[in-house]
């Protein structure tokens, strides 16, 4: 176990370190963003809050919103859940100028998404479809814009 990191008396990570809207460590004593919390809160208080994060410009905080609900859902919702933390990830590279990194998250994130969407479980009234096209158009805005496609 590396002790330069931030952990609990258990040995479980912490978010310690100040961080960036965009989840960028900061140094020590810096001052960063509110962390979010890492307990997981109700479904519809995940989506709400997340949504909250996203409309603030903080992707990453939304992501790990979202891994909390994730980690705590019942199984049968685990890539919903995992889905959704992923396309914020992918939007979070997005935000950082890493085009291919949004790409591939937001790619892997639309697969579990549209995987689910085939599924009896519930959606917690999402689109899943109108999300996972809303992240694809953001990801490939950045790429036209890397490659000098103004359009």
């Amino acid at each position: 176990m590396k002790l330069d990191r931030d952990r609990d008396d258990s040995g479980r990570a912490k978010q310690a370190r100040p961080r960036d809207a965009l989840g960028r460590p900061l140094p020590y004593g810096s001052a960063g963003v509110e962390p979010v919390s890492e307990e997981p809160l109700p479904p519809m208080e995940t989506l709400s809050f997340a949504r909250e994060l996203l409309e603030a410009g903080r992707p990453f905080a939304a992501h790990e919103v979202l891994e909390a609900r994730w980690k705590a859902s019942p199984e049968e919702e685990h890539i919903l859940w995992q889905g959704l933390a992923q396309l914020c990830v992918g939007l979070t590279h997005a935000e950082r100028g890493n085009a291919v990194g949004a790409l591939r998250l937001v790619e892997r994130g639309s697969g579990r998404l549209l995987e689910y969407a085939g599924t009896e479980h519930p959606v917690y009234g999402l689109d899943l479809a109108a999300l996972v096209a809303c992240a694809r158009r953001r990801v490939d805005r950045l790429r036209d814009h890397a490659d000098g496609d103004v359009t």
